[in-house]
């Protein structure tokens, strides 16, 4: 079982307590930023621009989580005029592009780790094809677009199917990201289930209460799991 990494959703973060809120983070040892850009065509919303993302770049050494929910991503990463190092990731889904390997493959020149992104519809089976050409898988456990979602039914289901898939195909330590409605309660089967890199919001370590004990209530539902 891999070990587990949180990755706390920036679009779900207090803007006016930015600051704070990453120094805590920096304090607790998170492994990710998850940084959601949405270009209000490929999902219906909009969020977190690439000027946001090269700010906060240069204020904080935690690795970049950067999904994508763009049309055509292989045609906007160029956008994002920062550097890239090998322990950033970056997502782009399948369902955003004719051209995903051409995607995949930017996002490796870049310097940083592709994550192949699939929604609640898309069959697991279908990242068959592409593997060797991603670096990570994320399931989407909610529709993209919008934080505060109940997770699609089937997902737990879907991550078991992926980490079969992976381990089968030779890729035991392939990371499986998880994004949507990752509370308390489900993080946890959402780890029995095969995930290992969990996107948390409102719903769990950025809502009510104190940063720190939430982070480690998380790492510690988290780690009881692998015991």
């Amino acid at each position: 079982m891999l070990k587990s990494k949180i990755s706390p959703s920036l679009m779900c973060a207090d803007i006016f307590n930015l600051r704070y809120i990453i120094d805590e983070f920096e304090k607790n040892n998170i492994e990710y930023l998850h940084l959601d850009v949405m270009d209000g065509h490929f999902v219906p919303n909009y969020c977190l621009g690439t000027d946001y993302c090269r700010r906060l770049k240069a204020g904080t050494k935690i690795p970049f989580d950067l999904h994508l929910m763009v049309t055509e991503p292989e045609k906007t990463l160029n956008a994002f005029n920062f550097e890239f190092s090998k322990e950033d990731i970056v997502s782009v889904h399948y369902e955003s592009t004719d051209n995903i390997e051409k995607a995949l493959e930017l996002i490796r020149e870049r310097g940083a780790r592709a994550f192949l992104t699939i929604n609640p519809d898309t069959p697991v089976e279908t990242i068959r094809r592409y593997l060797g050409k991603f670096d990570g898988l994320l399931l989407m456990t909610v529709y993209p677009g919008f934080a505060g979602q109940k997770m699609v039914p089937g997902s737990l289901e879907r991550i078991t199917e992926a980490r079969k898939l992976l381990d089968e195909a030779g890729y035991p330590e392939m990371s499986i990201e998880v994004d949507g409605n990752v509370n308390y309660e489900k993080a946890p089967l959402m780890k029995k289930a095969g995930a290992d890199i969990f996107v948390v919001g409102t719903s769990s370590v950025l809502g009510p209460g104190d940063l720190g004990e939430n982070i480690l209530k998380m790492r510690n539902l988290l780690e009881e799991v692998s015991e």
